[in-house]
């Protein structure tokens, strides 16, 4: 028996069979109480909040990731190979690297770059390309076209770090340029881990974001904001868990 893990006292019937995945653990409680009917909290482990309830009637469960690759792939592979977790839907904020993603547009992660080693663990005789799964994409694209959201598809970037040894901040990072030459819509830090721990334990990802602030223009939103107002990216990814 797996569980209940170090990092989450559950047992495999208390998650639904798919996950969304917010970095932070009050985005997690947000999705929870103004979302979900019935939501019981279920891990709280290192205040990683994790909770279960249901979306439309549908079984669905919401729980942080915490920052960074490390910890998402912490998380995403205790949910993929030991609680029957089918599909873990990440849901986060981004920075946009170009100038025609906008403050507040959604963005949806059809492959993840990385600055990374977090491949080196599979020994690959070659670079990996973490992709997300087209089934949730191809559903998220069409809700949000019904939606009417304003939308990209595209790379993104997976950092592993914030701050670098350069002085380089997220804002003003000078390899954005090098990324968006490439076509990289935008920056964070996770999705590359759990495409490739999906990929590994043959299950689905994806990743949505809602810009919370631009590289280009420096525009950027609130902490408060990012926490409790980034609802149609939650809406989005609550109708891809439960259809």
């Amino acid at each position: 028996m797996n569980y209940p893990t170090p990092h989450i006292n559950a047992a495999p019937e208390d998650f639904a069979d798919t996950v969304l995945m917010p970095g932070d653990p009050l985005r997690s409680k947000f999705i929870a109480e103004n979302f979900l009917t019935g939501a019981k909290l279920v891990n709280n482990v290192r205040g990683i909040q994790g909770y279960t309830g249901k979306y439309n009637g549908v079984p669905v469960s919401v729980m942080a990731s915490g920052m960074g690759m490390p910890s998402i792939g912490i998380y995403s592979y205790e949910l993929f190979n030991f609680f029957g977790v089918s599909n873990v839907i990440r849901v986060g904020s981004a920075g946009a690297m170009t100038a025609d993603v906008k403050v507040r547009e959604i963005v949806m992660a059809e492959g993840a770059c990385t600055d990374s080693n977090y491949a080196a663990q599979f020994r690959l005789p070659g670079a990996y390309a973490p992709i997300a799964d087209f089934g949730l994409l191809s559903k998220a694209v069409k809700f949000a076209d019904e939606m009417k959201l304003s939308y990209h598809v595209g790379n993104v970037l997976s950092s592993d770090r914030f701050y670098g040894d350069d002085g380089d901040l997220p804002e003003n990072m000078r390899s954005a340029a090098l990324w968006r030459k490439m076509g990289v819509l935008a920056v964070e830090m996770e999705s590359a881990a759990l495409y490739m721990n999906a990929a590994r334990a043959g299950k689905h990802a994806l990743g949505v974001f809602t810009i919370s602030d631009s590289l280009v223009t420096g525009e950027s939103t609130s902490a408060e904001e990012r926490q409790n107002t980034f609802t149609d990216m939650m809406e989005l990814a609550l109708r891809v868990a439960t259809t």
